[in-house]
């Protein structure tokens, strides 16, 4: 059957975005204006308000996508944990040896300690508020067993070319790594120059005991 002239150069149509998807996206580019000022002052000192000044967004859109602070801090935290916990997929993935693996998951977490501590004090903050904000607990809980997945599968791949067996479970490990890590966020702030190597050499006392053969 011949086709017509006009429909044979017509440029196909972009596909129509969904009002949920744009929803979305507004939130994401809301949580990535704020978590500067978030990272900056902190849970307790963090309102609607002073997250509009500090962007290019008024009030009253940042309140129309997020009901209350809880709201958009917790989507702030679990958007900034979700690519967090990506960020060691590659070295997952592409390390051929256990020193190459260790090598390139210390370089990472280094480099996030010192580029992104404010955005680690965050977490950290919102966690501890947790237990006094009952609104906050499931977001909680959904990040740190994403971060308990991602050390998980760090440990499991090092177990794997290191033809050794973990030696504790994932919660145990996490709590470990995320214990010295925690550490190094606090320990920055006073001393930034000797924090990240200190990190690195707990780091690799600590993971050749998690596994045995």
């Amino acid at each position: 059957m011949a086709v017509s002239s006009a429909s044979a150069t017509e440029p196909a149509r972009p596909a129509r975005v969904s009002g949920i998807d744009k929803i979305e996206r507004r939130r994401v580019a809301l949580a990535e204006s704020a978590l500067k000022t978030l990272g900056e002052l902190g849970y307790a000192r963090t309102s609607l308000r002073e997250i509009a000044n500090n962007s290019e967004f008024t009030h009253g859109v940042v309140h129309y996508y997020f009901r209350d602070k809880i709201d958009l801090i917790s989507y702030c935290v679990r958007y900034y944990k979700t690519k967090c916990a990506r960020r060691y997929d590659e070295v997952v993935e592409t390390a051929t040896s256990g020193q190459e693996l260790v090598t390139g998951f210390l370089a990472k977490m280094t480099q996030t300690l010192v580029d992104e501590t404010p955005m680690h004090k965050l977490w950290y903050d919102l966690r501890a508020q947790s237990m006094f904000e009952e609104q906050l607990r499931p977001d909680v809980e959904a990040i740190d067993k994403l971060l308990e997945e991602m050390i998980w599968r760090i440990l499991g791949r090092y177990a794997d070319l290191t033809a050794t067996t973990p030696t504790v479970d994932a919660p145990t490990a996490y709590a470990l790594i995320d214990g010295l890590f925690e550490q190094a966020v606090v320990g920055f702030a006073a001393n930034p120059d000797k924090t990240p190597d200190l990190l690195t050499d707990r780091l690799l006392q600590v993971l050749p005991k998690l596994v045995a053969a």
